[in-house]
């Protein structure tokens, strides 16, 4: 399956700004607890100008409307998004999980939607910046559905479903994929061609992405590099709870420690 080079959006980070954050694949849940408190932490505590969040924030997100279902756990997941958008300002790229998220999201939480992929200029370099699904192109199956999901179409239909039954509905697709990486299926990883293809389009020189959850820096051409951000899990064995940060010197992976006590 081949993929065309997209449109990219253009974002010039202010002179201010001294750092910026890069994180994705929270896949924050509920059932776990420790990766949550650990993002609730950073977010607290972070020291970054900005941040961007590059997909992948929520394990599921099934429509906007899931923030007033009273005790959800969306809503806890916003509330502490509200907070960190007070001080600085927070971006939201979807992922294959959140790709629900909307602008009834986004006004909740304060919180600026961005497309993938967009082109962040900041001291005076271009960084390519995407989820990386759309890269992953050898995952046929995948690619369909993700064309077909993100219709409008599809969308309407699936959110004019009573709450209970997408909740019921992600649960099973939860249920599946993790019956998938349990049964050790190799994934489809980032296309090098093609990522190559998008750094030439986008006339920049490092592509930053999440989704294949193997944090690396990969050489793709003189020039050119593609770095892949971690997945967190504060419960695995190291945890895994990373940032990475970008200043005036480059790119630098910063790991978090997590502190969360089960009661």
């Amino acid at each position: 399956m081949t993929t065309t080079v997209p449109r990219f959006e253009e974002l010039a980070a202010p002179s201010h700004w001294r750092t910026v954050d890069f994180i994705s694949d929270l896949h924050l849940q509920a059932s776990e607890p420790a990766t949550v408190d650990a993002f609730t932490r950073y977010l607290t505590h972070g020291s970054a100008d900005a941040l961007f969040i590059l997909g992948d924030l929520f394990e599921v997100w099934v429509g906007d409307d899931a923030m007033a279902e009273p005790g959800c756990f969306e809503a806890q997941g916003c509330a502490a998004l509200q907070a960190a958008a007070q001080r600085m300002p927070v971006y939201f790229m979807h992922g294959n999980r959140d790709f629900l998220a909307g602008q009834g999201f986004a006004q909740h939480c304060g919180i600026t939607l961005l497309d993938d992929p967009t082109v962040l200029t900041f001291a005076g370099q271009r960084y390519l910046l995407s989820h990386g699904d759309l890269l992953c192109i050898d995952d046929v199956d995948y690619q369909r559905f993700r064309v077909q999901a993100r219709s409008s179409a599809w969308q309407h239909q699936f959110l004019s479903k009573p709450l209970a039954t997408r909740r019921a509905q992600a649960r099973g697709i939860r249920q599946e994929s993790e019956a998938r990486k349990q049964s050790g299926a190799s994934y489809a990883d980032v296309d090098h061609t093609a990522a190559i293809a998008w750094l030439h389009a986008a006339d920049a020189h490092t592509l930053v992405h999440g989704h294949t959850h193997k944090p690396a820096t990969h050489t793709l051409a003189p020039g050119l590099q593609r770095v892949v951000l971690s997945d967190w899990d504060a419960a695995a064995l190291p945890p895994r709870l990373e940032t990475l940060r970008l200043s005036a010197a480059g790119l630098e992976r910063v790991k978090l420690a997590p502190t969360y006590q089960p009661s």
